[in-house]
């Protein structure tokens, strides 16, 4: 596979483009790329252009569109993260790998039991710091579309906006390690459903707020007898939705 880049705007075939000032420092300094190498580039709306190096510098990175291939590598399920933030590497991490295994759709939230709480300055920082981590996951992994990450809000904010936006196709799903059921247990949802898997922070979720999500509709699963970590619960979850319905 050829290395890829996002480029944002848009792309059209014989179009020369420059790349940005992260793209050309990777292309050059990093892939020590040359004229003439052959790169994808993508818009992040879905396929990708075909292109090579038609000028490369230390000031700038030219290349020449080549052809558009209508390419995508979509879950047929829409997946939804509502994860607990935690600490940087850790959120870092589950996002980067929720990208990989195919989610549409990350929703940070804090808790009564989150150790990061960001103002709103930091937060805004934050929110452009994944977005960045899911354009680097997007590359490398192949994926055309990029997924949306929201802004951070609180747990109570978001079960307020759930309520307002439920579609009776919808599946919701919380981890819980006390729950009777696990994913084997659960019908598998239409081809059209939305899929919400809420995971809780380091100590997971209170007794209160697990009460709340549940009378939002959700339904409690677990995954088998041994307690994750939230790192480790957000990626073994979304790897069986895409074992038992997805495309793995």
């Amino acid at each position: 596979m050829h290395p890829r880049f996002h480029h944002p705007t848009e792309i059209t075939i014989g179009q020369v483009v420059e790349l940005s000032a992260e793209n050309k420092h990777h292309a050059a300094r990093v892939l020590r790329l040359k004229n003439g190498d052959a790169i994808t580039l993508f818009s992040g709306s879905g396929g990708e252009f075909s292109a090579h190096i038609v000028n490369i510098s230390k000031s700038s990175t030219s290349v020449l569109i080549d052809a558009y291939q209508e390419i995508e590598c979509e879950s047929p399920l829409q997946i939804e993260l509502v994860q607990a933030i935690c600490v940087n590497e850790k959120m870092d991490w589950i996002i980067q790998k929720a990208v990989e295994l195919g989610v549409t759709r990350i929703q940070s939230i804090t808790t009564d039991r989150s150790i990061v709480h960001l103002s709103d300055e930091r937060s805004s920082k934050r929110l452009q710091h994944w977005q960045k981590i899911i354009i680097s996951a997007c590359e490398q992994c192949g994926r055309n579309h990029l997924p949306e990450i929201l802004p951070l809000i609180t747990l109570p904010e978001w079960l307020s906006q759930k309520k307002t936006k439920q579609s009776l196709h919808d599946l919701n799903l919380i981890l819980s390690p006390t729950a009777p059921k696990n994913l084997r247990n659960i019908p598998q949802p239409p081809a059209n459903a939305h899929i919400a898997l809420a995971i809780g922070p380091e100590g997971g979720f209170t007794q209160d707020e697990e009460v709340a999500i549940l009378h939002t509709g959700f339904i409690p699963v677990c995954l088998g007898k041994r307690t994750l970590r939230t790192e480790s619960a957000a990626l073994a979850a979304i790897s069986a939705l895409q074992t038992l319905w997805g495309d793995f």
